[in-house]
C-alpha cells in the first residue's frame, strides 16, 4: 500500500486529531494578491481543514482528494459553502479544466505527489501570475522537550526502522524547501509559523494514529509502541505533553503562461 493512502483508513480520526493551520498563514496568502472570488485548486484537501479557512475568505475552490473517506468528510465539513467542489481523484491523473486557476494550494500534501508531475501540472493549472502555495509541517524542538527524547526509546524498541539517538532540531536550523521549480516559477518566498499545542495522553495517541509511519507498522508493534508512549506520558509527565510545530508556507508565482 502507498503510504499516502493510509490517511484514508480512519478519516474521522484524521479530522478530529490533526492540528489545524495557523490563521496568519491565510492572511499571508491573501496578501499575495488573492482577493475574494479567486479560483483555487487545492491538492489533497484531506477532510477540508485548510479548505474551510480558504472558503471563509470567499475563494472559489476545487479540491482534489485521493481518499474516498477523507473526501466524504470534507464534503460534510464544507457543505455550507456554495463555491466549493470536492473531487475524488489522484491529482496526477485528474484532467485539468479549461479555465485556469489563480492559486494552486497544497497543505502537507505536495511531497506525496509524483515529483515528475507535480510542478509542471501545477504550473499548467495556473493562469499568468498565478501562485503555487505549498505548506509543510515540521516537528521541532520545544514544548515538553524531555518527553520527546524519552519517547525515542519507545520507537527504538518497537519500530526497527528508527535510527538510534534521533533528536528534534530547533526550528531555526530547519532548511527552507529548496525544491527545483523547473523554470515554471519565479523565486520562492517563505513564511514560517511556530506554535505549541497541548495534548492529553489520549489526544497524543490519537494524533500518532494519523501518521503514515505509525499506521504502516504491523498491528502488534504499533500497539506496543503506543502503549509505551501512553505509559510514558501518564507516569512521567502527568498525563499532558506540549508539542511544538513549525509550519512553512512557500509561495511561488508563474513566470509565464505554462501552455495548457
Amino acid at each position: 500500500m502507498e503510504l499516502r493512502r493510509t490517511f484514508n483508513e480512519d478519516a474521522l480520526r484524521y479530522d478530529r486529531a490533526r492540528p489545524r493551520y495557523p490563521e496568519r498563514m491565510f492572511d499571508d496568502l491573501a496578501a499575495a494578491g488573492l482577493g475574494a472570488g479567486a479560483r483555487v485548486l487545492e491538492i489533497g484537501c484531506g477532510t477540508g481543514q485548510a479548505t474551510v479557512s480558504l472558503a471563509g475568505r470567499g475563494y472559489r475552490i476545487t479540491a482534489v482528494e485521493l481518499g474516498t473517506n477523507l473526501a466524504d468528510v470534507a464534503r460534510r465539513n464544507l457543505a455550507r459553502f456554495d463555491d466549493v467542489e470536492v473531487v475524488t481523484a489522484a491529482f496526477e491523473e485528474w484532467p485539468l479544466p479549461d479555465e485556469p486557476f489563480d492559486l494552486v494550494f497544497a497543505a502537507t500534501s505536495f511531497h506525496w505527489l509524483d515529483p515528475v508531475v507535480r510542478i509542471a501540472k501545477s504550473a499548467a493549472a495556473l493562469g499568468p501570475g498565478g501562485v503555487l502555495a505549498t505548506v509543510a509541517t515540521h516537528h521541532v524542538a520545544g514544548g515538553t522537550e524531555r518527553f520527546f527524547a524519552d519517547a525515542q526509546g519507545c520507537y527504538e524498541r518497537f519500530d526497527p526502522a528508527t535510527p538510534p539517538g534521533v533528536r528534534l532540531s530547533p526550528a531555526e536550523v530547519i532548511p527552507e524547501d529548496d525544491e527545483d521549480l523547473g523554470g515554471w516559477f519565479g523565486p520562492a518566498t517563505f513564511h514560517r509559523y511556530e506554535r505549541d499545542l497541548t495534548y492529553s495522553t489520549a489526544e497524543y495517541v490519537d494524533v500518532l494514529l494519523t501518521y503514515s509511519g505509525t499506521l504502516a507498522l504491523p498491528t502488534a508493534q504499533r500497539d506496543r509502541l503506543l502503549e509505551c508512549i501512553a505509559q510514558l506520558i501518564d507516569r512521567r509527565y502527568g498525563g499532558t505533553v506540549v508539542k511544538r510545530y513549525l509550519t512553512e508556507l512557500r509561495l511561488a508565482v508563474t513566470r509565464s503562461p505554462a501552455g495548457r
